[in-house]
């Protein structure tokens, strides 16, 4: 299913975010550091399991439920 990695990765930055702006940029920055660029991935970008791995685990690490990291293709 293309676009997990996105709709996973914004879904960490709006839960952790929840509107405040200077919180997202930490966030994204935070993705960065993991080796994760939250601008990379689109709606059409293709899903290396890897990827979902690795920020599930980074969700996990920041206390971020991911229901949308559960979803069938």
């Amino acid at each position: 299913m293309a676009g997990q990695i996105k709709r996973m990765i914004d879904a960490i930055i709006e839960q952790r975010a929840k509107g405040d702006p200077l919180i997202r940029i930490m966030t994204k920055s935070k993705l960065l550091l993991r080796g994760v660029d939250p601008d990379r991935f689109n709606r059409n970008s293709a899903d290396d399991p890897q990827v979902v791995a690795t920020i599930r685990a980074i969700a996990a690490e920041l206390g971020t439920p991911l229901e949308l990291g559960e979803e069938k293709g």
